[in-house]
């Protein structure tokens, strides 16, 4: 057994007691991903499971249930095979010591049958107030369990933050929770010249400043506070003990309604301004906390949303377009026959979807990439080609310059019937397809049978959340890739937002861009969809230098309301 594979579980079951971070999803650990992959039930607080959710196997379902309702009526019958997730509201106005023992319970149900379960909490499972509990009630009922450590917030936040916890002099770091530190504790920490970590809520922040003033601190102490530590949510102040409450007033942060939002707040030097303004490496990202429109779907926005994560951004996939079967599939019946016995020289792929259709009738028909033997392959693209190398097939011929069927012809070779057996390419596309290929391919001597594989339609709208804010500016940006996405988005949303940062592939989708009213603020160098996204970054930071350099806050685009148009002004 490897050191990463997983017991099988004991009759009695087995809990792993993971630590999901302070809000980053990126800050699991890789024993965290492993025990989430195969879990059977997940237990976790409403506002972990956007972390851990995307780790958890395929095919395990929702149960969402309140603290009251919370029981073995959530699970599915052991031995049944089906993984349940069963969600441990902490917002409801119950949580506190019944919200344990309810909590406890789920996990003792759920571990019953010899199933895994993982039990995910906020940062680190040592600094939960209700884990050990819960494992002591594992304990007696003989369950085995595991403790997975996550990173706590009161160490992760100031990371992310810019602000050092320690210096080459190794000042002592204390950490305090104002919920619930006694008043010995404050003035332990009131007394000492080290950096006091405090873990708070925005309405109790400035008292625990107060505490702090009063058991010694003195008032020009500086400090900040970070809300939303580690997601592109977060925010950052930097004041003084004595000047907090103010900054936070001045700056119109409200109270949360639902009790609090939980903030970190270092006190001490290393807090400084002129320290975090030098180490702030996450909120400066060219693009942090934009929110940016994708309009392809997930699996075609996959790496190109990765990256703009990477500058800070929020992706949102839209589709605009349906891939749909063919209306006659007996002409793609029939270049899958024609491939399988020898009547191509060539196939051509110039789109993922091609290789998906293509994919989809081999196995209907029983085949794999084995019957790709003898036949040269050609792909369009970086995505059409890792598509193709996932179904075990390597392109022989990718475009060396523009990744385009003009690309393609460039270096797509004559027919010579001296080295060509066969003078025939297979060609699987969209049924909107242009003629430039076949034309081209026919110049060059080949003989072309151009099938449709797949058909593309305008996409269903998004939600009326969505469409409200596209029209009304709740996006920074949005990513064209085509004169497609362009008037398709358009036509199942509506145009966006004259403050939305418009971002083209190329001249011309910037031309029907600008055909449908909008005004083209980024043009990618050359047409890549990554190409696209860097020019789009670049464009970010330079909008936030001009800020900073103007002594003005650094906003997003989607807070402006400019009386006027602006003008054109594509890079």
């Amino acid at each position: 057994m490897s050191p990463t594979t997983l017991p099988p579980p004991p009759e009695h079951g087995y809990v792993t007691f993971l630590g999901a971070g302070p809000g980053d999803p990126g800050l699991l650990t890789l024993r965290a991903v492993e025990a989430l992959a195969s879990a059977d039930v997940l237990v976790a607080e409403h506002e972990v499971l956007d972390v851990v959710r995307r780790h958890a196997r395929q095919g395990v379902a929702e149960v969402p249930t309140d603290t009251d309702s919370a029981g073995s009526s959530a699970m599915s019958a052991p031995g049944t095979g089906t993984p349940q997730l069963t969600v441990v509201d902490g917002a409801s106005p119950t949580v506190g010591a019944p919200a344990v023992r309810d909590a406890a319970h789920l996990v003792m149900e759920a571990a019953r049958g010899g199933r895994r379960v993982v039990r995910a909490v906020a940062g680190d499972p040592g600094l939960d107030a209700y884990a050990a509990e819960e494992m002591l009630a594992c304990v007696a009922a003989g369950v085995t369990f595991e403790v997975v450590p996550g990173v706590a917030a009161a160490v992760g936040v100031p990371a992310y933050a810019g602000v050092p916890l320690r210096d080459a002099q190794g000042a002592d770091v204390r950490f305090v929770d104002a919920r619930t530190a006694s008043e010995r504790c404050w003035t332990e920490v009131g007394v000492s010249d080290g950096t006091v970590v405090v873990s708070a809520t925005l309405d109790s922040v400035a008292a625990a400043a107060g505490e702090l003033v009063s058991a010694g601190r003195k008032p020009d102490t500086p400090l900040t506070v970070t809300v939303a530590g580690t997601t592109t949510r977060q925010r950052t102040w930097t004041a003084t003990l004595g000047t907090i409450a103010q900054t936070l007033k001045q700056a119109k942060v409200l109270p949360s309604p639902e009790g609090g939002r939980p903030v970190i707040a270092v006190v001490g030097e290393r807090s400084a301004p002129a320290q975090r303004d030098r180490l702030a490496w996450f909120e400066s990202k060219p693009m942090f906390g934009w929110k940016v429109l994708v309009p392809r779907t997930k699996e075609q926005a996959a790496s190109l949303s990765d990256q703009l994560r990477s500058y800070g951004a929020v992706p949102h996939e839209v589709p605009t377009i349906a891939v749909e079967p063919p209306r006659t599939p007996q002409q793609m019946d029939r270049a899958v026959k024609g491939l399988v016995t020898g009547r191509y020289e060539w196939i051509a792929f110039t789109s993922v979807n091609a290789v998906k259709a293509v994919r989809e009738k081999f196995e209907e028909y029983g085949l794999d990439a084995r019957a790709f033997a003898g036949i040269k392959v050609a792909a369009v693209g970086e995505q059409t080609a890792n598509a193709l190398i996932a179904f075990g097939v390597k392109p022989d011929l990718v475009p060396s310059g523009e990744q385009s069927a003009a690309g393609l012809l460039e270096d797509w070779p004559p027919y010579d019937p001296v080295f060509d057996p066969i003078d025939r390419v297979f060609l699987p596309r969209a049924d909107i397809a242009t003629e430039t290929l076949v034309a081209g391919l026919i110049e060059l001597g080949w003989e072309v049978d151009d099938v449709t594989a797949y058909r593309t339609v305008r996409a269903s709208p998004p939600p009326a959340e969505t469409r409200e804010a596209i029209k009304g500016g709740g996006f920074d940006a949005v990513l064209f890739t085509s004169s497609s996405t362009v008037r398709n988005l358009v036509g199942i949303a509506g145009k966006p937002h004259n403050v939305t940062v418009i971002a083209c592939i190329g001249p011309a989708t910037a031309k029907t861009a600008e055909e449908h009213g909008l005004r083209v603020d980024v043009m990618a160098p050359e047409p890549s969809v990554h190409k696209l996204a860097e020019a789009l970054a670049d464009f970010g930071a330079r909008r936030r230098l001009a800020a900073l350099e103007a002594g003005d806050p650094v906003t997003r685009p989607s807070e402006r309301r400019p009386g006027a148009r602006r003008r054109r002004s594509t890079t």
